[in-house]
């Protein structure tokens, strides 16, 4: 039997925007990989007779509904008993609840369990109780006339830890289907024109399905199938997969991968080469996407932020005279800045990146959004010059950065560099 799910996120701190709702994301991710379809995110605040209304929608329309926050014990966490009443579920004290949280407040935090905590001890008969071994607040779960109500704490860390300890569990016995996902990651093409070439298979499909997304720089196409197994659905997945990667050819930079940088760290080890970065534009953005992958430290050297011009000159040794007759922004610098960092680090490439981001041209004119993309390495220096237009000013990094991890995955993959 195919399920149905519904998640309503309690907390009137999410309809203000004062925080995101990563919290459904995550669930809606866990409910995926179990074959749970998800047809409606809910956001409702603090309020009793909303959150009410909410939940009497969500059990027409869904046979398991799951929400998060209003476990705490103030006065507008009011989840529980809004649902018990809901559902005619009475709230019974669990003494050993009780006694774990008083533990965790002398224990943990070594003050008295204030009084109002008790609340949290509270829970609907005979439902299954989830630990929360990070927090205060349990959660729960029971059914009642065929819909399966599981109620999780709001904190993302607390509600994670449940997710994976308790709710999966108990999901997994409830769903006998399994949706399996794979992310093509592509670099170099629109999505618009991406689904222009892709269009006549995507109509045609049905099981697996395939669908594009746009990033911030880049575009992913995820393929999806859903059968009895996860072995089986991948079974289906891996012909898409393969047919849909050799159709867009090198513009593809992986499969299951979380980014540009990823690749190309995954390629230098492979290789055996270390790397070096230098920035102007970026301001040292290449270094902090590179450094937050573990284990980068056996292939990156380090990097050196030259903002100001005459860094360029004195730490990567660009020559003065090629900055006086090209100007920092250009390709014959990017290229002095790439053989730079590698004679500065030792390392066997460069890679740099120096451009304009706005909100004004530079004090030669050169406009916003020119950027060169320089890579030293042993056969030689490259450049790869760039218009991205007048964008906003992060947006523009981040995609001089994709392209500066392009051009290095592309030399270290012997594709075209263009």
């Amino acid at each position: 039997m195919a399920h149905t799910a519904e998640i309503i996120a309690v907390g009137t701190e999410l309809l203000l925007g004062n925080i995101a709702n990563t919290n459904a994301q995550e669930l809606s991710q866990a409910l995926s990989a179990l074959g749970i379809n998800v047809y409606w995110h809910t956001v409702v605040g603090d309020n009793p007779g909303r959150v009410r209304e909410a939940v009497e929608q969500a059990r027409r329309r869904a046979d398991i509904i799951i929400t998060t926050g209003g476990l705490g014990p103030t006065y507008d966490d009011l989840t529980k008993q809004t649902i018990c009443e809901a559902f005619g579920r009475e709230l019974v004290l669990h003494p050993d609840i009780a006694a774990q949280i008083r533990a965790v407040y002398e224990s943990r935090l070594h003050t008295p369990m204030p009084a109002n905590n008790i609340r949290q001890a509270e829970l609907p008969v005979d439902c299954v109780i989830f630990d929360n071994p990070v927090g205060t607040a349990p959660g729960c779960a029971f059914e009642e006339g065929g819909v399966y109500v599981l109620m999780l704490p709001g904190p993302p860390f607390e509600m994670r830890t449940m997710l994976e300890r308790w709710v999966v569990p108990y999901l997994r016995k409830l769903s006998q289907d399994a949706i399996v996902s794979r992310d093509i990651m592509t670099f170099g093409m629109g999505e618009s024109r991406i689904e222009e070439l892709l269009r006549d298979k995507m109509e045609r499909m049905t099981n697996p399905t395939l669908a594009t997304y746009a990033k911030p720089s880049e575009v992913r196409l995820r393929a999806t199938a859903k059968a009895g197994s996860v072995q089986a659905a991948e079974a289906l997945l891996a012909p898409v997969v393969a047919d849909v990667t050799a159709f867009l050819g090198d513009i593809v930079y992986g499969v299951d991968v979380k980014g540009l940088e990823y690749a190309c760290v995954s390629a230098l080890k492979e290789r055996g080469l270390t790397l070096a970065t230098a920035e102007s534009c970026t301001g040292g953005q290449l270094a902090a996407r590179l450094t937050a992958i573990p284990g980068v430290s056996a292939v990156y050297r380090g990097g050196v932020v030259s903002y100001w011009t005459q860094m360029k000159a004195d730490v990567l040794g660009v020559p003065a005279d090629l900055l006086e007759k090209h100007g920092a922004v250009s390709e014959q610098t990017a290229r002095a800045m790439a053989e730079g960092v590698r004679r500065v680090t030792g390392a066997e490439v460069g890679v740099s990146v120096t451009g304009v981001a706005g909100p004004d041209r530079d004090e030669r004119g050169v406009e916003v959004g020119v950027v060169y993309v320089g890579l030293s390495a042993p056969d030689g220096a490259f450049c790869r010059a760039l218009n991205l237009g007048r964008r906003r000013r992060d947006l523009l990094q981040n995609l001089a950065g994709n392209h500066a991890f392009d051009l290095l995955r592309r030399w270290l993959n012997a594709l075209p560099l263009s």
